[in-house]
């Protein structure tokens, strides 16, 4: 994180004497990352981190990964996923590789145990749904197009509104029928390779760590955990872990968020996309002007309505390249996607590195004298291949690559010796 702060009540000093109302001790825990020169909190709970009662393992999260020796561009339709388990075990993971696993969830059920992800840190991009994430630094609120950015080592615990039942949500479920009743859904990205999602250090004053101006996004946009924080009671909670590629099951004797306080630059957050002010220039910028997160090999970027190029030659939808070091994934939000046949609210495409990729024949044309994209996405750029799993297959509209298959020419005014005047600014896809 990019900054300190603090929550709850706090000794003078690290490592003294902090005692509870019954004269015990406050149990200190250093939380802390990279052998102890990374970010870290300083945690005070009622009692000891170390105390369990029981464990076993529960299951495997390995992905299988199918399809590894094809390249081929991809376009998955997540819409019709049907509602499934809860905020951990809903996830379905449809791409991946060794430094980042990217799934879907669309969870059906509530949460009835704690979780944390002692394997790697997790950014999950909140499509439509409602709720609190209650964690061992506090609650957070979140909503539609929110990203909540766990750090690993978290434990916490998801829990959503529920549907009102009476169909006046549906739009903003994804038009899920009210039979089916989703909680919500939510893209989650992780990483595989211990590196944390940070802001991009472009972004971020080498001294202070603080936002620079040229960041779109600073400190203001970001929602840190507030109270309720303490949770005092005793029984048997259940805490899931997952580490060493599986899911293990822990029994506290206590509640396991019973921080009184905490102090450090460590902790999970909140930051809504549409927080995020999108850099623009008088001819076509390059995707990393979009990025918002990065972890090892890997770049979160954040595609959201904004003006276009202003040069009065302009073509605002990006120019054919080639993904040479990178396979580009794309998950749509929302938005009239004129630039791609097919695309809808929760397709996800995906263009591997190696293959040349840009706009579908006659977009280009179209695109001619627009002034604004009111479309939103979450893209993944990766430094590795990311393979299909079984899932993703299920999902996969396999007539995309052959999308751009078109002639291509002239506009018909000029191909009879009329030139071709510019469209009307409307609004257009630039992707």
């Amino acid at each position: 994180m990019p900054y300190y702060t603090k929550l709850g009540r706090l000794p003078d000093y690290r490592h003294v004497q902090f005692r509870r109302p019954d004269g015990a001790l406050y149990s200190e825990e250093l939380f802390g990352t990279e052998g102890f020169v990374g970010p870290t909190s300083t945690m005070y709970h009622i009692h000891p981190p170390t105390q369990v009662t029981g464990w076993k393992s529960l299951y495997r999260t390995t992905p299988e990964y199918v399809e590894v020796d094809v390249m081929r561009m991809r376009h998955l339709k997540t819409a019709p996923m049907s509602p499934k388990g809860d905020a951990v075990t809903g996830r379905i993971v449809l791409f991946g590789n060794s430094d980042v696993e990217m799934s879907v969830c669309v969870p059906e059920a509530q949460m009835k145990y704690h979780f944390k992800n002692g394997q790697g840190d997790e950014c999950l991009f909140v499509h439509y749904g409602r709720g609190t994430v209650f964690t061992m630094f506090g609650t957070l609120a979140f909503g539609p197009k929110d990203y909540v950015v766990i750090p690993k080592g978290t434990i916490y615990r998801v829990e959503f509104e529920e549907r009102a039942g009476d169909g006046s949500d549906d739009e903003a479920f994804g038009g899920h029928p009210r039979s089916a009743m989703p909680l919500g859904k939510f893209v989650a990205f992780e990483t595989a390779n211990s590196s944390h999602i940070l802001p991009p250090p472009r972004y971020l004053s080498k001294q202070t760590s603080q936002f620079l101006e040229h960041a779109p996004y600073c400190e203001r946009d970001l929602v840190i955990p507030s109270l309720p924080l303490t949770y005092d009671e005793e029984g048997d909670f259940e805490v899931r872990i997952k580490a060493r590629d599986a899911v293990h099951s822990y029994v506290y004797p206590y509640h396991p968020l019973d921080v009184v306080g905490w102090d450090g630059c460590y902790y999970p957050y909140t930051f809504n996309i549409e927080r995020f002010a999108p850099i623009t220039g008088r001819l076509h910028m390059p995707p990393p002007i979009h990025q918002t997160f990065e972890g090892h090999n890997f770049v979160i970027c954040s595609f959201c309505p904004r003006m276009l190029d202003w040069h009065e030659q302009a073509i605002p939808i990006p120019y054919n390249h080639s993904n040479i070091d990178s396979d580009e994934i794309l998950y749509y939000v929302e938005g009239n996607y004129k630039a791609r046949r097919g695309i809808e609210v929760g397709s996800i495409s995906l263009h591997p590195q190696g293959i040349p990729h840009g706009p579908h024949p006659g977009t280009v044309e179209a695109s001619l004298g627009k002034k604004w994209t009111d479309e939103l996405a979450v893209m993944c750029d990766t430094f590795r291949p990311m393979f299909p799993t079984r899932a993703a297959l299920d999902l996969d509209d396999s007539h995309y690559p052959e999308s751009w298959r078109a002639d291509h020419h002239a506009p018909l005014q000029q191909r009879n010796g009329v030139p071709a005047s510019k469209p009307a600014g409307e609004t257009t896809n630039v992707w």
